[in-house]
């Protein structure tokens, strides 16, 4: 045999056992792919997404439900010049069916979604109520290039109340989309704000899906798996509607912010961040003129003072500055100062709210009467460090953890803080202004709340609007901050915000004095534009510009001897706390009397 030939003879076997080789590839290691690939052929899965579940207040009153309806669809591929024409009539058809709808937007949703490589039917209208389709369905249903198909709109049964806590459901964002959540899960729609969005994936549930064997022109043939979607995606919150329904209407006109919390357990009865927006406008879609309106109010309706509205706390943060200069060891209860209306320090004068003084001023007189050259004058022997420390374990300057989307911080002024901050150093004076609530402070009303809390009962209690998600309850976090030795040495604290409520003098008195049940609390006057030290003749808020008006605060708890509720009410440039702030809350203690939270023997029992 020549070399030629056994050339010939290697490249002949060779060839064939490529081929060889080959066949076995296709034939058997690459059998699975292509039955998956023919599977993928010959089979058509459809997602079936679940109703979103419906949100409901303490006593199942919904807050949040679906309105059934249909959407309409039309088949791919019109948009080609060919077919114009034709996608140009079917629109006409809706549109002479319900005069509502502007055939240019339905051309627009056409054309945004259709495409060479898409084959689905393509959405025109994505909601059209049960009532209005009905008496067309018949003629529309003839047509075969038009589906109808049913659907559900979110509904907001109290329109604008509790808006910022409920949220809202819009269409999926571009920014949403990165979500492999929401877009693996959702039918279009997501949780935009509020429970819809802190609860976004209990609420919408796990979807089910039809499995069909089809064939080579896309017609079911068999049905051959099937899932069924969950049910059990319902949320039930702690809101108590009915006093929800009362403190919208005593915000009416109003800016600022409420929260009613249990003590028990951390839930909410009743909040509210004012002015409301009527949330049912998102769910529907809004128009840029409804948007550029909200936008542009100067009272801002969709910023959610309850977690993001950082404020002053003025002076409802004196409790929580007495019981740092009791901590100390350097403060007694007993000790007193003279109050002349100012103090000097640090050659400037720093002036009382009261012009005369308040005369020979102790601890709880100075709560009382809310004595700002009480703490002026006493804050520096303490120290910020202390007292910036003991507010830090009331809870200012931290997240409550209160489950709403983007809660704030705040600013709790610490010498740390400060050189981080600015890169500056601390002043003595720094120390008087921090201690009355003002300077570089901050805090949000959920904070001042939850500060309250700690104050009446000595625990750190996350508030919360959930109470049960489907089947499964919702804990409550309550953890001991104070020990029984700090509550007892604490309680000339809460001796002065009794004397707050209750007696004559007392900077809350004129609108909590009278109550069928014992209240403590602390007002509060947070300045919103600065005060020369020097000035003495202050004008009235009355006489201010209405912006230049400053806060007024109330947080209270209640009984007394038994805390088991906080209310904490701001009203943005109310002016006085206990004059503005203070009508409102004792109508809403009067409401949850009335509507048995508050029980006869806590009401009858004094302290």
């Amino acid at each position: 045999m020549t070399l030629r030939d056994k050339i010939v003879i290697a490249v002949f076997s060779f060839v064939w056992v490529a081929l060889l080789v080959k066949i076995y590839y296709f034939s058997i290691r690459s059998n699975s792919y292509y039955d998956e690939l023919s599977n993928r052929n010959s089979m058509k899965t459809e997602i079936i997404f679940p109703s979103r579940g419906v949100i409901y207040d303490r006593n199942h009153k919904p807050l949040a439900i679906n309105k059934l309806g249909f959407t309409i669809k039309l088949p791919a591929h019109l948009s080609s010049k060919k077919r114009e024409a034709e996608l140009n009539e079917k629109l006409k058809i809706l549109v002479t069916y319900f005069p509502n709808q502007i055939f240019e937007k339905l051309k627009q949703n056409y054309l945004k979604i259709d495409s060479p490589y898409n084959h689905e039917p393509i959405k025109v209208i994505d909601f059209l109520p049960y009532d209005a389709i009905l008496p067309y369905y018949s003629a529309l249903n003839i047509d075969e290039d038009i589906s109808i198909e049913p659907t559900d709109l979110r509904e907001y049964p109290e329109k604008s109340i509790a808006a910022q806590i409920i949220g809202y459901v819009a269409k999926i964002s571009q920014d949403d989309m990165t979500n492999k959540e929401l877009t693996q899960w959702t039918n279009g729609y997501t949780g935009k704000d509020g429970l819809e969005k802190q609860y976004n994936s209990e609420l919408q549930g796990e979807p089910g899906y039809k499995t069909y064997k089809v064939d080579a022109f896309n017609r079911i043939v068999q049905e051959v798996a099937s899932k069924q979607p969950s049910k059990l995606n319902f949320l039930v919150t702690s809101i108590d509607v009915e006093l929800q329904r009362l403190i919208s209407q005593l915000f009416t006109d109003k800016s600022g912010a409420i929260i009613v919390m249990d003590l028990t357990d951390g839930s909410i009865l009743a909040a509210g961040s004012y002015p409301e927006y009527d949330i049912n406008a998102f769910a529907r879609g809004l128009e840029q003129s409804e948007w550029d309106a909200l936008i542009n109010d100067v009272n801002h309706p969709l910023s959610n003072r309850l977690v993001k509205g950082l404020y002053p706390p003025g002076s409802t943060i004196k409790p929580g500055v007495a019981c740092a200069f009791l901590a100390s060891g350097l403060v007694s209860e007993h000790d007193s100062i003279s109050d002349a209306g100012y103090v000097e320090f640090g050659g400037r004068k720093f002036r009382d709210w009261k012009k005369e003084g308040h005369g020979v001023v102790d601890m709880p007189k100075a709560i009382k009467e809310s004595c700002d050259v009480y703490f002026y004058t006493l804050s520096p022997k303490v120290g910020i460090d202390i007292i910036s420390s003991t507010l830090s374990k009331f809870g200012i300057g931290k997240k409550t953890g209160v489950d709403l989307p983007g809660e704030f911080s705040g600013i709790n002024p610490s010498k740390e803080w400060k050189k981080k901050r600015y890169g500056k150093g601390w002043y003595a004076g720094d120390t008087l202004i921090t201690a009355i609530g003002q300077g570089s402070m901050l805090a949000t009303p959920i904070q001042i709340a939850k500060y309250t809390a700690v104050l009446a009962t000595g625990k750190d209690i996350t508030p919360r609007f959930a109470l049960k998600v489907g089947n499964s309850q919702i804990g409550s976090k309550i953890k001991d901050v104070l020990t029984p030795d700090e509550m007892r040495q604490f309680a000339p604290v809460r001796e002065g915000m009794y004397k707050v409520c209750n007696e004559q003098g007392g900077t809350g008195f004129s609108s909590l004095g009278g109550l069928k049940v014992k209240v403590a609390g602390k007002t509060g006057t947070a300045q919103v534009s600065a005060i020369a030290q020097s000035e003495v003749n202050r004008l009235k808020e009355t006489q201010l510009e209405y912006l230049q008006r400053s806060h007024a605060w109330l947080t209270t708890y209640a009984p007394y001897d038994d805390p088991k509720y906080v209310i904490t009410a701001i009203l943005e440039h109310g002016g006085h706390g206990g004059s503005e702030a203070g009508p409102i809350v004792a109508e809403v203690y009067k409401k949850m009397i009335e509507l048995g939270y508050l029980k006869p023997a806590q009401i009858v029992k004094k302290p």
